[in-house]
C-alpha cells in the first residue's frame, strides 16, 4: 500500500528550523527545548529578555547539533516584526516551524470590571500584539513551507478565548480571533503539507503572566493545582510531530472547561 503524501513525518525533525516568539518566557523556553531535543535547530525571539533568551541560546546549543540564535524584536511593531522574519531567514534560513507564542495581556480589570476601563488604545495595541503580529508572521513564513510541501503553524491562545477569563475583554477577544485564522489557514494549505493548530492554555506557573498567583485562582482549577510551562510545550510538540492534527484548538486548562472551543 502506498502512503499518503506528508505521512512520512520525521520523527526527530532533525534539521528543521523553530522560530518561537516569545521563546525567553516560560512557555517559550520549554517549547524551545523540547523541540531542541526532537533534532530542530531554534530561532529564540525575545522582546526585553535579552539574558534569558541568551542563556536559552547557550542551553540549546549544548545539546549537540542544534543551531540557535536570540532575536530582539518588538512584536508590537509591524516594522520589527518583517526585521524578524528577515533577521531569521538572513542567518538561519527559512522556519519550517512557526510557534506564534508572544503575547500581553494589557491592562487587567477582572471578569467583574468596567468595559469603560478598557480605551480604544489599549484594545488595539492588545490586538496588534497579540493577533496582528502573528498573522503577519505567519503570512512571511508561509511561502517557504508551501514551496517544499511541509510546515506547522501553531499559535498560543487562552482559555480566554472560550470563557471570557479573567484580564478583560481586550485580551479575551485577540485570542478568540486566533481560533478564526487557524480554521482559515488549516483549510487553505491542508493539502500543502502545512498544518495548523493552537494550544489555549490556562494559568500556567512560571510565567510572567502569572507570576504571584493567588489561590483564589487557583481554586478554579479542577485538578487543584496551575499548569507547568512543560505541561503546555508537550502539547506544542504533539501538534508539530503529528501531520494528521490541524485544525484543531487544544484546551490545556486542568479541568477549567469541560471542552474545547
Amino acid at each position: 500500500m502506498t502512503s499518503p503524501p506528508h505521512a512520512d513525518q520525521p520523527a526527530t525533525l532533525k534539521g528543521k528550523l523553530a522560530l518561537i516568539t516569545g521563546a525567553s518566557g516560560g512557555i517559550g523556553s520549554a517549547t524551545a527545548l523540547i523541540l531542541a531535543r526532537r533534532g530542530c535547530h531554534i530561532a529564540v525571539h525575545y522582546h526585553s529578555g535579552k539574558e534569558k533568551a541568551d542563556q536559552l541560546v547557550q542551553e540549546l546549543k549544548s545539546l549537540g547539533d542544534v543551531q540557535a540564535a536570540a532575536f530582539r524584536a518588538d512584536l508590537s511593531n509591524y516594522d520589527d516584526v518583517r526585521k524578524l522574519h528577515a533577521d531569521v531567514v538572513d542567518v538561519l534560513g527559512h522556519p519550517d516551524i512557526l510557534y506564534n507564542n508572544a503575547g500581553a495581556l494589557g491592562k487587567t480589570i477582572g471578569p467583574k470590571g468596567d468595559i469603560q476601563d478598557i480605551d480604544v488604545e489599549m484594545f488595539e495595541n492588545t490586538w496588534r500584539l497579540n493577533t496582528g503580529s502573528s498573522f503577519l508572521l505567519t503570512q512571511l513564513c508561509v511561502p517557504h513551507m508551501l514551496s517544499q510541501k511541509y510546515g506547522r503553524i501553531i499559535f498560543c491562545s487562552s482559555v480566554a478565548a472560550g470563557t471570557g477569563g479573567v484580564i478583560g475583554p481586550h485580551y479575551a477577544s485577540s485570542k478568540s480571533a486566533m481560533h478564526g485564522m487557524v480554521h482559515w489557514i488549516a483549510n487553505r494549505y491542508a493539502q500543502d503539507g502545512i498544518t495548523c493548530n493552537a494550544v489555549a492554555p490556562a494559568l500556567i506557573a512560571e510565567t510572567n503572566m502569572l507570576a504571584n498567583p493567588s489561590d483564589e485562582l487557583r481554586k478554579r482549577i479542577p485538578v487543584g493545582r496551575f499548569g507547568l510551562p512543560d505541561e503546555i510545550a508537550s502539547v506544542v510538540e504533539l501538534l508539530v510531530c503529528n501531520a494528521y492534527m490541524t485544525n484543531k484548538i487544544i484546551v490545556a486548562d486542568g479541568g477549567w472547561t469541560s471542552t474545547g472551543f
